[in-house]
């Protein structure tokens, strides 16, 4: 009876090893978990970018004022009869020092 008892003893301390610290273990369980999560938001940021790039190309081949609209931007086009006018503002200029 008492080699029964010994044997389920370590029995039961070998799960608990393998539950706390083995391979698949609750710690590694949780990591996966966090893994996961993490993983998941990117998928969303990307999916959110994706859509975002979607559109504008869509709107790039169907509409003609996003496409004027990055020839002004990008490109510093103007439409003819147009007067291109660049605003410099002044550098600040450090404070004297004092000798």
């Amino acid at each position: 009876m008492r080699s029964l008892i010994a044997l389920l003893l370590l029995v039961l301390l070998v799960l608990q090893y393998r539950l706390w610290v083995g391979p698949g273990s609750l710690a590694e369980l949780h990591l996966m978990r966090q893994e996961i999560t993490a993983r998941e938001a990117e998928l969303e940021q990307l999916a959110a970018r994706n859509a975002a790039l979607r559109a504008e190309v869509e709107d790039l081949r169907r509409g003609l004022e996003a496409l004027e609209e990055r020839a002004r931007t990008e490109l510093g086009m103007i439409k003819p009869g147009e007067i291109f006018l660049q605003v410099i503002e002044p550098r600040s200029q450090p404070a004297e020092q004092a000798p």
